[in-house]
């Protein structure tokens, strides 16, 4: 291999390890000082890297903020598709994906999206570059939950899956605004009852 090939790889490296670090950065931002508070200079400043390599990898901030949400999003596609394909099959499967779910959709997502989700209401150019990712997560999870749902009917899951989303998204956002963890934990445990029973008469 010449000396040429050699650096254009390290140089590619680089390049990803700076891209990496910048969305690392940003999503802790996020979740550390809320969007408003979110500075490019801040970003530069954790991640270690100047401003113009921020605009040497992203043209707006509305991209890059989409490409962190992208970044974390995809990590917890990974995470998400290696569970689903391990849960058991019949009801006990249905309970146990709803606490996938619930852990994909809480924690540092939901933080980081909510902040980019509320500032995204009034600005057009943030809401355009985040709608594909959030869709794009959807619609990934749903295909590996529909794969493991055995004979139940795609609607239905569908409509089982969507209902899940939407209440853990919910309690999520009880939980950034100091909700009841026991309450939050009650309507979770109510909704796999549920959903077990809506599957158990689907599959009947």
């Amino acid at each position: 291999m010449s000396v040429l090939g050699r650096t254009h790889r390290t140089q590619a490296e680089r390049r990803e390890q700076t891209r990496t670090a910048l969305l690392d950065a940003t999503i802790d931002c996020l979740v550390d000082l809320g969007y408003a508070r979110t500075s490019v200079q801040e970003i530069c400043a954790r991640a270690g890297v100047s401003k113009g390599a921020v605009q040497h990898h992203f043209s707006a901030k509305a991209e890059l903020m989409a490409a962190a949400v992208e970044h974390l999003t995809e990590k917890l596609r990974g995470r998400l598709a290696a569970s689903i394909t391990a849960l058991p099959g019949g009801a006990s499967g249905v309970a146990a994906a709803i606490d996938l779910l619930w852990e994909g959709y809480s924690g540092t997502l939901s933080t980081a999206a909510t902040e980019l989700w509320v500032a995204a209401r009034t600005d057009p150019e943030l809401r355009a570059a985040i709608r594909p990712v959030d869709r794009a997560l959807g619609r990934s999870t749903l295909e590996h939950i529909t794969a493991v749902a055995g004979d139940l009917p795609k609607e239905r899951a569908e409509i089982l899956f969507w209902l899940t989303v939407n209440l853990t998204r919910g309690l999520a956002l009880d939980a950034e605004l100091g909700g009841d963890p026991k309450r939050r934990r009650q309507l979770l445990d109510e909704w796999k009852r549920v959903a077990v029973m809506l599957y158990e008469d689907s599959s009947a």
